[in-house]
């Protein structure tokens, strides 16, 4: 019988021991794995998927094809939300620079830099316009109507990221349940697949509110007109005529569709002393914004069609106002100059700006 009693005791003490030896060796493999990542980073794959929607708000479709073209203006042209790995944001930064660079003094003014702007203004608005047409006969195929549908283009969409047409038919809408794990042959592990219809049903639901607000022919169908709105606002004649109707609304105080200097100027304000002493301010640089920038034919008025050429995309406005804010922002050694490493040393900030992308610039404007 102690014999029995010895052995049990002998159990336990070891069972003592062991237990919290087994627990503590289990703790130490947990807290490696949780450090020690066993896949590869998913950070590519976000941001691959987050630059489907910035690809999809600017409506590149045509990117890929554009790309391969052999003209030579597009063997200059980068596509940066593609992100294709041709080119580090370095050798775009730098080539940029040198084109831009006109008298090769290894500096970029404020001239220079405007200059650049424009050109690559007229070039992403020829195109916009340009393949409009071909970007809308893809889209309506059922059935050809001479409209596209909210249908049709969901659909085609869905397709151009990699989604199968049966899928595209009969997924659901509306919340997007279903949306596959797999997208063009690569397996997206389950923290990606949430990323990505998170991103997918937002920019979805982005589109499906603009698209409601432009189709007016049709409901909830586009002609050709209406798409280029969609898709390029900054190029649309119909969104531009909107603008200038905006502008009236707010300005033109006697409603003669006529903008005098002083409309467009002097604002009556209600609210306190420092808010009217900021407006007043402001008075002086809004004067001279229409002397040189709206009233083409200085007469002190301007009509509906010098306000639509203030709007458009083509206004050197947004080429002189887009380089003196960068200059403004990167110029370290306010030399009113910028040098290649001041463009190197905020990247972001070029890469985004219509230095790089026009397309992104003008759409996260209209």
């Amino acid at each position: 019988m102690g014999i029995f009693k010895n052995a049990s005791f002998d159990e336990h003490r070891r069972w003592s021991y062991t237990v919290p030896v087994v627990c503590y060796v289990i703790l130490i493999v947990m807290i490696l794995v949780l450090k020690l990542p066993l896949k590869p980073s998913l950070k590519p794959h976000i941001e691959s998927i987050d630059l489907f929607a910035i690809r999809l708000k600017n409506s590149n479709f045509n990117s890929d094809q554009a790309a391969s073209r052999s003209d030579g203006d597009w063997q200059k042209e980068y596509f940066v939300n593609d992100k294709n790995g041709r080119f580090t944001n370095i050798q775009i930064l730098s080539e940029v620079f040198a084109l831009a660079d006109t008298n090769r003094d290894q500096r970029l003014d404020v001239r220079e830099l405007s200059a650049w702007i424009r050109k690559k203004i007229f070039q992403h608005v020829t195109e916009a316009v340009g393949n409009n047409q071909a970007l809308f006969n893809q889209i309506d195929i059922n059935p050809q109507d001479g409209v596209i549908s909210w249908a049709e283009y969901h659909k085609y969409f869905m397709i151009h990221r990699g989604f199968s047409a049966a899928f595209a038919d009969n997924h659901d809408e509306k919340r997007h349940r279903g949306v596959p794990r797999r997208i063009k042959g690569e397996r997206l592990d389950r923290t990606v697949g949430h990323c990505l219809k998170t991103i997918f049903s937002e920019s979805i639901k982005k589109d499906q509110a603009a698209w409601s607000q432009l189709a007016k022919l049709e409901p909830f169908s586009m002609n050709a007109d209406e798409f280029l709105a969609f898709t390029h606002p900054e190029s649309s004649v119909a969104h531009h005529l909107e603008l200038v109707e905006e502008m009236y609304e707010k300005f033109d105080k006697d409603g003669d569709e006529l903008l005098t200097e002083d409309e467009f100027s002097i604002f009556h304000p209600e609210g306190n002393d420092d808010e009217s002493l900021a407006i007043r301010q402001d008075e002086e640089s809004r004067r001279k914004t229409f002397r040189t920038l709206i009233d083409r034919n200085q007469d002190g008025k301007a009509n509906r069609q010098e306000l639509l050429h203030y709007v458009a995309p083509e206004s050197p406005r947004h080429a002189d106002q887009e380089a003196e804010a960068l200059l403004g922002l990167a110029d370290v050694d306010h030399d009113n100059r910028l040098s290649l490493d001041e463009v190197l040393n905020h990247p972001n900030l070029f890469l985004k700006s219509k230095m790089i992308d026009a397309a992104r610039g003008f759409h996260d404007e209209f």
